[in-house]
């Protein structure tokens, strides 16, 4: 490993082309500079400055160590950062799973706001779908799940709180022939009509869909909104979030219609095993408890 004074004495051969150059640069005598190349020669048993020309340059393999040290530097500053970060109950990095009826773009102010505490924590989001994000957490895969649905599995250390609940309607494109059914639709009419869903990401067998009838013919899409896009198309039916449906059904894109079976509410949770400590998880569960913040999450971002 190469010393800051040695890796600087690199970059100032490399920028200047001249021993005399770069020892004024490093306010050092020339002699002292010319020994210092000629120790670091001896020590890699390598030729590192071209001496044959006008300007001094560094040879591909002075140049090779240059570049390769001055990025171990930068890795071991990095590491030092980290095992002090850590020492100081910050996390590593930590790793947030949100259930696919969560928008993104709703959590971008919380991730500002953490930012400004400079924790050095990298956060890392993706999403999972119904069985999926508990799944993410029982496997390890998440440190926090924020929105999963249905009641919390047995997970060893399970900790958790409800977010909210979100409301859902049945709606359908004014072209779809369940526009004009009389209401409330039966289960049969619902079922003579293909259903758009959004796929369980779990890995298991417990994978499953909601709001699908027996038998009924099924479209999966990648998300919510390609779901509600879908069947503002006519390409099929099915439930959707009232609140990030609500602009397509004012302009007339959507038809809600009410059906034999409500759908109940769906509660959304916040989880986190319990042996898991650090203080950005702690910062982040906290956050997540502030009823305006919770309310934004569940009502989402309007599908456009």
């Amino acid at each position: 490993m190469l010393s800051q004074e040695e890796l600087a004495l690199l970059e100032a051969i490399r920028t200047t082309g001249s021993l005399s150059r770069a020892a004024a640069a490093l306010g050092k005598a020339p002699s002292t500079i010319s020994h210092a190349a000629r120790q670091l020669e001896t020590r890699y048993d390598a030729l590192l400055f071209d001496r044959r020309r006008y300007r001094l340059q560094l040879t591909p393999a002075g140049q090779l160590l240059a570049t390769e040290a001055q990025r171990l530097m930068a890795d071991m500053t990095r590491l030092n950062t980290r095992v002090k970060q850590v020492a100081n109950g910050w996390e590593d990095r930590l790793t947030i799973v949100t259930d696919e009826l969560l928008e993104m773009a709703t959590l971008l102010p919380v991730i500002a706001d953490f930012d400004k505490l400079e924790a050095g924590v990298g956060l890392r989001f993706t999403h999972e779908v119904l069985g999926g994000t508990w799944e993410a957490l029982r496997e390890g895969r998440a440190d926090l799940v924020v929105g999963a649905t249905n009641e919390p599995p047995a997970i060893p250390g399970l900790r958790w709180f409800e977010l909210g609940q979100m409301a859902w309607t049945f709606a359908v494109s004014p072209r779809h022939p369940l526009a004009k059914a009389p209401e409330p639709l039966s289960r049969d009419s619902i079922r003579a009509h293909r259903a758009i869903v959004v796929a369980d990401t779990s890995r298991g067998a417990s994978a499953r869909s909601y709001g699908i009838q027996g038998g009924q013919a099924q479209l999966a899409v990648p998300g919510m909104a390609a779901k509600a896009r879908a069947q503002a198309d006519g390409l099929g039916v099915g439930w959707l979030p009232r609140h990030r449906v609500s602009g397509l059904i004012e302009r007339g894109e959507l038809v809600e219609k009410r059906t034999v079976d409500p759908r109940e509410p769906n509660t959304l949770y916040v989880a986190w095993r319990g042996e898991h400590e650090g203080r950005a998880l702690d910062w982040w569960v906290e956050r997540l408890r502030q009823p305006r913040l919770a309310k934004r999450l569940v009502d989402g971002v309007p599908i456009a």
